[in-house]
């Protein structure tokens, strides 16, 4: 799946794809749910996903990432959501979030999320 959104921007499930070394620098930097996480721990998370989505700009770079656990028939987990700050304010996360969730193979199974934050974002 390859979703083209506004402003030049797109949505990739593709895993090769994936920048993992600026995936993992975010998310062990940035993301207060993540820090510290080793680059051997983040590979295993990831490996062990059902399906990951990236957010890319115009030019290629990773500007966001979401990844989903699940048992693949009753119940689905979005973990490790984020959007890099010079990429938020335009709705891409929603997108983001809307291709993981409404648009992705575990669409009918039941969602959790854990967040101490951006409960609006995922309320949508």
């Amino acid at each position: 799946m390859r979703r083209a959104l506004p402003g030049g921007f797109e949505v990739d499930d593709d895993r090769a794809r994936l920048d993992l070394d600026a995936i993992h620098r975010f998310l062990s930097t940035e993301a207060y749910w993540a820090l510290g996480r080793t680059r051997e721990v983040f590979e295993q998370m990831i490996a062990g996903s059902a399906r990951v989505v990236g957010l890319y700009a115009a030019e290629g770079e990773q500007v966001g990432f979401a990844r989903v656990v699940t048992d693949g028939v009753w119940v689905a987990y979005l973990a490790d959501v984020f959007v890099t700050s010079e990429a938020r304010g335009r709705g891409l996360g929603l997108e983001l979030v809307r291709e993981a969730v409404d648009n992705g193979p575990h669409a009918r199974c039941r969602w959790m999320l854990h967040t101490d934050d951006a409960h609006s974002l995922y309320r949508k």
